[in-house]
């Protein structure tokens, strides 16, 4: 991890976020630094440019807003919409809630973790999926269900869920 200075700041460059994310950041900022209520708005903008929210991105924010660190990482671990880790371009989201887990949704999950040789909450070393665990998608009456980014398959099994899986590794499923 290096150090850059920008406009009399020293800003921490790491790997993962680029010095052209933090011009697009800066312009968020721009935009929003006299908005009242505009850490939420900045968050998701911010979190659509870098992908997730690193503390290195938080801190950069809460300067930006003349607000605290603190505050700013509030509202990101209390809100599920926000990661403060690296996710996949697919995020795979398997519900183990009742209606699901009595359909085996378990063995899904399973299977996917086997195949994607990545465990739940992590991502795989392409960045192409992101695996989590979920306690209810809210379609009960299609369970088991799982999302793949915004897209839900219900009434799977293992071998469904690797299909699936593949339609995204070859390109076909929704971004």
């Amino acid at each position: 991890m290096g150090e850059e200075c920008s406009g009399g700041k020293v800003q921490i460059i790491s790997n993962e976020i680029t010095p052209e994310m933090y011009g697009d950041l800066d312009g968020i900022l721009d935009q929003y630094r006299e908005r009242p209520g505009a850490l939420i708005p900045v968050l998701q903008k911010a979190q659509g440019v870098c992908g997730y929210l690193p503390a290195e991105v938080q801190r950069h924010i809460a300067e930006g807003l003349n607000i605290s660190p603190s505050q700013v990482y509030g509202v990101v671990s209390f809100y599920s919409f926000f990661t403060m880790k690296p996710r996949g371009k697919y995020t795979i989201r398997v519900c183990l809630g009742t209606a699901c887990y009595v359909k085996r949704s378990d063995e899904i999950l399973e299977k996917l973790k086997n195949e994607l040789k990545v465990e739940v909450g992590g991502i795989t070393d392409d960045r192409r999926f992101s695996l989590d665990a979920v306690r209810c998608l809210g379609a009960c009456g299609l369970a088991p269900v799982a999302v793949v980014g915004e897209d839900i398959y219900g009434l799977l099994d293992p071998v469904k869920a690797l299909e699936i899986l593949k339609k995204y590794r070859e390109g076909n499923g929704h971004a």
